[in-house]
C-alpha cells in the first residue's frame, strides 16, 4: 500500500506540474512566427486587426484530426467572414514539411499548418493532444478557451451529432463582446510527445560556458561585439542575463539571427541561422533562469576585430569623396567616380565597404564606368559590378576562379544612397579592393531583374508581381539576391528548365528590409541554355506593415524608400565563357 500510495503521489505531482506549466485561460500567448507546410511565414502578431484566432493542434496521421477537420471547416465558413482567423498548429516530432503536405493534399486540408519544429510553441502552449483549439483574443493576446471544438468525437467512437458546442459557444460570446462562459475542456486527440517538457530540471543544468555561450560566439557576435553593427555587444554573461528574455523574444520570433532564407531550398555560405537543436538549447536555458553555472566565460575574450576591414588588409583603399548630408529632406542619389588607382588592368575577387557614418548611409554600390565593356553590359550591371554595401549586408568574396576585371582606362563609378537623419553629417566612405595575383578562370557577371511599372494597391497585404529573365546559354548560377524596400514581405526565386521542370532555388518567406542579404550558394548550380529565371516578390501595404510609411498610397516603383522595387540580383559565370 506505501508504494501504491508513493506512485500516486507522483502520478498527481506529475499531473500538477503539466496542469501548472499548460497555457490556462486568461493567460497571455506570447508572440511567435513559424512557416507552414507550403513555406509561407506566419507571426502570431500579425493577426492583430483579427477579431479572433483559432489554433488547432494538428497531427499527421491521427483519426480524430481527420474527424475534427469538417467540424473546424464549418465553423470557418462560418466566422471567417466576421473576421476570425483560423491556423493549424503541428508540433509533432515525426512529421516534417514533406509528409505535412502530403497529408494536406491528401485529405483536402487548405488551412495553413504551421510547423513547429522546435516543438517551443507547443510546449509554451502547454499543448498534450491533437485536435485541441486555442481560442485567442488579439485585442489581449489573452487565451480564451482551450479544449475540443465539442463533445461529438471520443477515442473509438463518435456521435452523430454535437451536444455541447464549445469552440462555436465561445466564439460566439467573444465576437459579442461577452465573457466565454466554459474556457477549458478535456482535449480528445492523439498524444503529442514533448520528450524536453519533462525535463526543467535537465534544462537548469545547460552550461552556459560549454553549450550557450559557444552558440552566441559563433552565430551571433559577428555583429555583437565591440565595433560591431549589433545595438549591444555579448561580452559576457552579465549582458546575455540582462537580455536573455528579448534573446528568446527574437528567437521564438526569427527575427534572429538574422537569416531569412527558407531552409528547405538550398544551401547556401555563411548561413547565420540557429539549428533546431541550438534553437531548443538556448531558449530552455533561458526559460530555467538562464542559470550562469560554473567554468570560464568564453565571451569575457571577445575583442573588437584585429582588422577592420573583414575580408584582412586590401590591397587598395579608395576614399569616395567626401558629401554633406542635410539634417532633413531629400538627397537624390549620387554618382560620384574615382580615378582608378591602378595603372594596370586587374582582377578584383573581393571588396568592402566601410560607410563614414553608418546612420546616413542607406547603401552604396561599387562598379567601374568602362569604356570598353563589351555590348551588352548594360548600365546597371557595370553600376554594380563589384558589389556594394547595405546595413547587415557582409562582405563576401566572389567564388573561387571568379572576378570582375577592373582594364586601367576604367574609371570607379558609385550610387550613394543618403538618408538625413534629423543632423546634418559628412559622410567619408571608404572601399577596399582586393586583386587576385593571376588572372582568375572565369569572369563573373550580374545579371539585373526589375519591373519598373509597379504598382502596388492601397491596403493591400499580399501583392506579387513577377519577373523573368531567359538565359540563352549554359550559365553557373553562383548568387541570388533579392531587394525592395519598406513594403517587402517576401521573396522567391524559380527556375524553370527547358525540359519543363521547376525548381525554387530560393525563398526568403520573410523579407526584411533591415538586412540585405546576398545568398551564395555552396554548390554552384549549372542551368542549361533556355532556362527562365523568374524573380517573384510580395508586399504588404497594409497598415499591419508596422515599417509601412502610407498603406493608403498607391505605391509605385522609386528610388526612395517610400516607393518600392522589385530587384533580383543574379551573380552568374558563362559556362563556355572560360578565360
Amino acid at each position: 500500500m506505501k508504494t501504491f500510495a508513493r506512485l500516486a503521489a507522483l502520478v498527481l505531482f506529475a499531473l500538477a506540474s503539466t496542469l501548472a506549466f499548460a497555457l490556462q485561460p486568461g493567460d497571455r500567448v506570447d508572440n511567435f512566427r513559424l512557416l507552414d507546410h507550403r513555406g509561407i511565414s506566419h507571426e502570431l502578431r500579425y493577426l492583430s486587426d483579427t477579431k479572433a484566432i483559432v489554433l488547432m493542434v494538428h497531427g499527421n496521421g491521427c483519426p480524430i484530426v481527420r474527424q475534427a477537420l469538417p467540424a473546424l471547416d464549418t465553423l470557418r465558413r462560418r466566422f471567417e467572414s466576421q473576421g476570425v482567423t483560423f491556423l493549424l498548429l503541428d508540433s509533432n516530432l515525426q512529421d516534417d514539411r514533406k509528409a505535412v503536405l502530403a497529408e494536406a493534399a491528401e485529405f483536402g486540408i487548405t488551412l495553413p499548418i504551421l510547423l513547429d519544429e522546435t516543438q517551443l510553441i507547443g510546449e509554451a502552449l502547454g499543448v498534450t493532444r491533437t485536435a485541441e483549439v486555442f481560442l485567442i483574443d488579439p485585442k489581449t493576446w489573452k487565451l480564451l478557451y482551450r479544449g475540443p471544438i465539442d463533445d461529438r468525437l471520443s477515442y473509438g467512437a463518435q456521435k452523430p451529432t454535437a451536444s455541447k458546442l464549445y469552440l462555436e459557444d465561445a466564439l460566439a460570446a467573444a465576437l459579442d463582446g461577452k465573457s466565454v462562459a466554459v474556457t477549458q475542456a478535456e482535449p480528445v486527440g492523439c498524444i503529442v510527445d514533448f520528450p524536453e517538457r519533462d525535463r526543467k530540471a535537465e534544462h537548469a543544468r545547460i552550461s552556459y560556458a560549454e553549450q550557450i555561450a559557444p552558440i552566441l560566439r559563433a552565430q551571433c557576435t559577428e555583429c555583437h561585439r565591440p565595433g560591431g553593427i549589433g545595438p549591444w555587444a555579448m561580452t559576457g554573461y552579465k549582458p546575455i542575463r540582462g537580455f536573455a528574455p528579448m534573446i528568446r523574444e527574437v528567437l521564438r520570433t526569427k527575427r534572429m539571427p538574422p537569416w531569412y532564407a527558407d531552409p528547405h531550398y538550398g544551401s547556401f555560405v555563411g548561413d547565420r541561422s540557429l539549428t533546431v537543436e541550438q534553437v531548443r538549447t538556448v531558449v530552455h536555458w533561458i526559460e530555467a533562469g538562464a542559470p550562469r553555472g560554473d567554468g570560464p566565460d568564453p565571451l569575457e575574450s571577445l575583442a573588437a576585430p584585429s582588422s577592420e576591414w573583414s575580408l584582412g588588409e586590401p590591397d587598395m583603399v579608395v576614399e569616395i569623396p567626401a558629401f554633406d548630408v542635410p539634417a532633413t529632406g531629400v538627397v537624390d542619389y549620387m554618382y560620384p567616380q574615382v580615378p582608378n588607382p591602378f595603372n594596370r588592368d586587374v582582377w578584383v575577387r573581393a571588396i568592402d565597404i566601410i560607410p563614414g557614418d553608418r546612420t546616413v548611409v542607406h547603401h552604396v554600390l561599387a562598379g567601374v564606368a568602362d569604356p570598353e565593356a563589351p555590348r551588352g553590359r548594360v548600365f546597371v550591371e557595370q553600376l554594380a559590378a563589384f558589389g556594394g554595401y547595405s546595413p547587415g549586408r557582409n562582405a563576401v568574396p566572389f567564388p573561387a576562379d571568379t572576378g570582375v576585371l577592373l582594364r586601367a582606362n576604367a574609371r570607379l563609378n558609385f550610387q550613394m544612397h543618403y538618408t538625413p537623419n534629423g543632423k546634418a553629417k559628412r559622410d567619408v566612405t571608404r572601399v577596399a579592393y582586393y586583386l587576385h595575383k593571376d588572372p582568375p578562370k572565369h569572369e563573373i557577371r550580374l545579371q539585373f531583374l526589375m519591373t519598373s511599372s509597379l504598382r502596388i494597391p492601397p491596403f493591400a497585404k499580399a501583392h506579387t508581381e513577377s519577373v523573368t529573365h531567359l538565359f540563352d546559354r549554359d550559365v553557373m548560377l553562383h548568387s541570388l539576391m533579392p531587394h525592395a524596400h519598406l513594403r517587402g514581405r517576401a521573396a522567391k526565386f524559380v527556375a524553370r528548365f527547358p525540359d519543363g521542370r521547376e525548381e525554387v532555388l530560393l525563398s526568403v518567406p520573410k523579407y526584411d528590409f533591415s538586412w540585405q542579404t546576398a545568398y551564395l550558394f555552396e554548390e554552384p548550380r549549372l542551368l542549361p541554355a533556355g532556362t527562365r529565371i523568374v524573380f517573384e516578390m510580395t508586399w504588404d501595404n497594409s497598415a499591419q506593415n508596422p515599417a509601412n510609411p502610407d498603406p493608403s498610397r498607391t505605391v509605385p516603383w522609386g528610388d526612395q524608400t517610400w516607393d518600392e522595387m522589385n530587384a533580383g540580383w543574379i551573380r552568374y559565370r558563362e559556362v563556355a565563357g572560360a578565360q
